[in-house]
């Protein structure tokens, strides 16, 4: 699993820093979390084809996290895109996506599936569910878990010891059911482990609020806005987003192994002051820069 960071400032591009964009990398699947301007171009220097993306998750519709949709659309259009682009986001997600591209007369040549997130989990398949909780943004805004299944894992040493032969049987122990073997009863923790799934969360913007700890509760890795530190607090509240101390406590408070900042205000020439503000409460912290990868094992 990779974290791939492709735009980590706020409301407008500097020479440093696009707007929203992180991907997840997860076997064949490709995750966008918001597509701010130039996130297409981010892909490609990053390494990244388009035409990997499997699903885009959308925070909120203002403008520096959803400018990229149209260019990223089009050019897996021309770009022979061949699987279903999966769309999600807060409610009224349907309606905008399809005004944006009518009123750019944008005709969509890929196949895709849009919905508005109606409940907190919101897919969901063998290995993996993504859930979503309403933030506090002053219009419909939404944070994200990506949350890997737990796995049994057969201890191949105990199955040999055992002199159990590959097929239907280990099928079974897999699958957490007990099998008969010489004349005993092998039960399935006896030969294997569970190995626990990964959580990653992303908060977007937001104030402060309960379902920033809920969403993040014993996260793996925690993403989140940080625009400002403590001493533009009154900034913050005005325009409901969170400072590095408040993403700190949030990381704090919800037992978060990792903390990574990320969405800063362009007046920041570097972010020493935003890491210390968040370190005096949390401390395995990491400011987020543009295609910055984090591998996760």
């Amino acid at each position: 699993m990779i974290i791939t960071f492709l735009g980590t400032g706020c409301m407008v591009p500097t020479k440093e820093r696009n707007t929203a964009g992180v991907l997840i990398t997860y076997k064949n699947e490709n995750i966008l979390l918001d597509c701010g301007e130039g996130t297409q171009r981010q892909l490609i220097i990053a390494g990244i084809k388009p035409t990997k993306i499997t699903k885009i998750l959308i925070s909120h519709w203002h403008g520096d996290h959803v400018f990229g949709l149209p260019g990223l659309i089009q050019t897996l259009g021309a770009s022979e895109y061949s699987g279903k682009l999966k769309i999600f986001g807060p409610k009224g997600t349907e309606k905008k996506f399809r005004n944006l591209f009518e009123n750019l007369d944008i005709e969509i040549t890929i196949d895709y599936d849009i919905k508005d997130i109606s409940k907190e989990i919101f897919f969901e398949n063998k290995e993996f569910r993504l859930e979503a909780l309403n933030l506090n943004h002053g219009l419909p805004c939404l944070g994200f878990n990506f949350v890997q299944k737990d796995v049994r894992k057969i201890i191949m040493s105990k199955i040999k010891k055992l002199g159990i032969k590959q097929g239907p049987k280990i099928g079974k122990l897999q699958r957490g059911d007990s099998i008969k073997h010489k004349g005993k009863i092998i039960k399935s923790n006896q030969v294997s482990r569970i190995i626990q799934g990964k959580k990653i969360t992303y908060i977007a913007d937001t104030e402060l609020c309960d379902n920033c700890i809920k969403l993040a509760e014993n996260a793996d890795i925690l993403i989140s806005e940080s625009v400002y530190d403590s001493t533009h607090k009154d900034k913050a509240r005005e325009y409901k987003h969170l400072t590095s101390r408040q993403a700190g406590l949030i990381a704090n408070q919800a037992g978060v192994k990792k903390l990574v900042l990320t969405h800063f205000s362009q007046r920041y020439k570097n972010t020493q002051s935003i890491e210390e503000d968040a370190r005096t409460v949390f401390d395995n912290i990491i400011c987020a820069k543009d295609f910055m990868k984090i591998n996760i094992t």
